[in-house]
């Protein structure tokens, strides 16, 4: 079924057509924009061959999109969703660079709080952050599964905003984007490591007291390390974060959870390994979560060694 409007859309490329990319780019392109999606080979057939499969919570379709394994498919594009992983950024940008039209928009949809900064010290390229709420995975090649939310924060640009709402992805403008970016960290470093080394979603984590204890714990060493380097945080984030994820989005698996799954390297060094060095340089402690980072590494190294 085509949702496709009148008034002009701006070409789109999605680089890093993940569970992540691929939603919101489907969802563009469900709407009607051009989108182009930069994805792996597997991924890429599928799509091609069939469409992008989108099982949401609210509808279940098979959206056609362009998809390619080429970076240079970019050159045309007006906005570059850049949603690759974080332990990519610097590699990915560097591939990017070269093929980004003059005036093309780009914008990070990642986790963590630095990857705009990383962008553009790598390139020069002057990325838009952006805060990105999803739940979604890709259970099978060229298939997104959402579970949860699908709402973005950008920090400026009401234009792109008005562009992501058309295509039925709530946007909103912050002028204080490091605060949402910090806020969004708080949600990972609570969630993320948990669900991955307890193979839980969500809402399983925040029922049980000791694990919503360890959240709670967590997200105030967050709270603590954003303070002390300059961020405006929400008053009464830490009594909420438990509640956050597991009202919002308490099917969620998170994506380190995933990975692990996968046998793939994840972002952790970007969520609570960030958190216990920058408390470190700052001088605020942050155990539990350097602890949670430790873990997931042993994890991955001990996952890395039965290969």
């Amino acid at each position: 079924m085509s949702h496709a409007v009148t008034e002009a859309w701006p070409k789109f490329a999605v680089m890093g057509a993940g569970a992540v990319g691929c939603y919101f780019g489907g969802m563009l392109a469900r709407a009607g924009a051009p989108v182009t999606l930069i994805g792996r080979a597997r991924h890429v057939e599928a799509i091609r061959r069939d469409g992008l499969f989108l099982e949401s919570i609210r509808f279940q379709e098979r959206v056609p999109v362009a998809a390619v394994t080429e970076v240079g498919a970019s050159r045309s594009a007006e906005v570059v969703l850049f949603s690759v992983k974080t332990l990519d950024t610097e590699s990915a940008a560097r591939a990017l660079a070269p093929h980004v039209a003059s005036g093309a928009v780009v914008i990070s949809l990642q986790n963590g709080v630095d990857n705009a900064d990383r962008i553009r010290a790598a390139t020069g390229i002057p990325a838009l952050p952006c805060v990105v709420y999803v739940a979604a995975s890709m259970p099978a090649p060229g298939h997104v599964k959402h579970v949860g939310r699908g709402d973005l924060v950008l920090g400026g640009r009401p234009d792109i905003a008005a562009l992501f709402e058309r295509a039925g992805v709530p946007c909103r403008v912050s002028s204080d984007i490091a605060a949402e970016l910090w806020t969004k960290l708080v949600m990972n470093c609570a969630y993320n490591a948990i669900s991955a080394l307890c193979r839980c979603n969500y809402g399983q984590a925040a029922a049980l007291p000791l694990t919503r204890d360890l959240i709670t714990q967590a997200t105030e060493e967050v709270v603590a390390v954003a303070r002390a380097a300059g961020v405006r945080m929400p008053e009464g984030l830490v009594a909420a974060a438990w509640k956050l994820g597991a009202e919002a989005m308490p099917a969620a698996v998170s994506s380190t959870a995933q990975d692990l799954a996968r046998g793939n390297r994840t972002e952790i060094d970007s969520l609570n390994g960030y958190v216990a060095r920058r408390g470190a340089e700052l001088g605020v402690p942050a155990p539990v979560n350097g602890t949670l980072h430790a873990l997931v590494k042993l994890l991955e190294e001990a996952q890395r060694l039965q290969e």
